[in-house]
């Protein structure tokens, strides 16, 4: 397999399956949907921002050597903190995001932008080797898991954005504040979990995300009732 070949399918290894879950939750939004560029801007910002955060995680990785708190707590502030910012720059700065439900739209949309190069990442180096069995297998668990476990955390940032839709400049930040907190506790329990358990408790944690996928369901739910309070 040439490196052309293998950039190819290590790409669309990646966007594919995130494509998968994008319309899926652009269906949540469907009676009133977001501009197709503006949900392409996020996608691709999502992307890019997987080129800044590697750099720092490298970083992170020679600072604090191991597999300890400190270094999983940053490395999910950082994973967290970019997916916003492309979400942000892209599209929750513009007069496209006019609803309550539009930042968990456009969150997700950036946190399967950043899904899709990371898994194509993963995918890669099983690619080069041929070993096709493995990368199917690394990008199986990966859609089932890890992008969820994006959707789950930059979906905190968005619900908290919602419920602040409509109150003053100085509370939006306290929510998002707020939400990228949470964010990055549910992205390092995720990750120190993994790592206690030596894979073997995989089954859990899958469920545990999968739960919280559903409540965060309930919450886009609650996301598109809020309106603008009277008087």
């Amino acid at each position: 397999m040439s490196n052309t070949s293998t950039i190819i399918y290590a790409l669309l290894g990646g966007i594919l399956p995130a494509l998968v879950w994008l319309f899926f939750w652009l269906r949540e939004d469907s009676k009133r949907p977001e501009p197709r560029g503006r949900l392409a801007e996020s996608f691709l910002f999502g992307m890019l921002a997987v080129l800044l955060v590697l750099p720092l995680q490298k970083w992170v990785a020679h600072r604090f050597p191991g597999l300890g708190l400190t270094p999983f707590l940053l490395w999910a502030a950082i994973e967290e903190t970019f997916k916003f910012i492309a979400a942000y720059v892209a599209a929750l700065r513009t007069k496209d995001d006019d609803e309550p439900a539009d930042p968990l739209i456009y969150m997700i949309t950036a946190a399967l932008g950043f899904v899709a190069l990371e898994n194509a990442l993963f995918i890669w180096n099983p690619l080069l080797e041929q070993n096709v069995s493995v990368a199917l297998s690394t990008g199986g668990l990966r859609f089932l898991g890890a992008s969820l476990l994006h959707i789950l955390a930059s979906g905190a940032i968005g619900f908290a954005l919602a419920l602040s839709f409509y109150k003053s400049k100085g509370r939006k930040i306290l929510y998002g504040l707020v939400g990228l907190a949470a964010a990055v506790a549910i992205h390092t329990a995720f990750n120190l979990y993994l790592v206690a358990e030596n894979g073997s408790g995989t089954l859990r944690i899958f469920s545990a995300v999968w739960l919280g996928v559903a409540i965060l369901l309930l919450c886009f739910e609650k996301a598109k009732s809020i309106a603008p309070r009277r008087g």
